[in-house]
């Protein structure tokens, strides 16, 4: 087992069951603390490497994933990860598609998919998922 984030870490969430998990913006630098063991990017293009585990899902800026399916995938495997190791999801501003999939990790993890953006707003940043579509795509997600 990797040791966890810091619960008041900028950027973590503490979803229901206790995971945690930090979002992040890309075009910011790597806060200071542990590294991510496992992330998911969610971007538009092929994100710069990284020098731990990271999964690339095409996901422009303001839109949804390219790959729905994709995207249930690698939100479940970061779901399961967290469990034991430090798991970030992260976009170019850290609020849209991050908060968009942080809202679907709340889902899995048992939050109502009708709470789950007001979840991830109260919790990880009060402008997170930033459209209309992102918010219908989370009342959808389905596990």
């Amino acid at each position: 087992m990797t040791e966890a984030w810091h619960p008041t870490a900028p950027g973590v969430l503490r979803l229901p069951s206790g995971r945690l998990v930090r979002g992040r913006a890309l075009r910011r630098p790597v806060p200071p603390g542990p590294l991510p063991t496992y992330a998911v990017h969610l971007y538009g293009k092929e994100p710069p490497a990284v020098p731990w585990e990271a999964h690339w899902l095409r996901w422009p800026d303001f839109r949804l994933p390219h790959d729905p399916a994709h995207a249930r995938i690698l939100l479940h495997e970061a779901w399961t990860l967290a469990a034991t190791e430090r798991v970030e999801i992260a976009c170019g501003g850290g609020r849209g598609r991050t908060g968009t999939a942080l809202a679907c990790l709340a889902v899995i993890d048992g939050v109502p998919p009708d709470r789950a953006v007001a979840f991830v707003r109260r919790h990880y940043d009060a402008r997170a998922v930033e459209t209309p579509w992102q918010r219908r795509y989370v009342r959808h997600f389905t596990l």
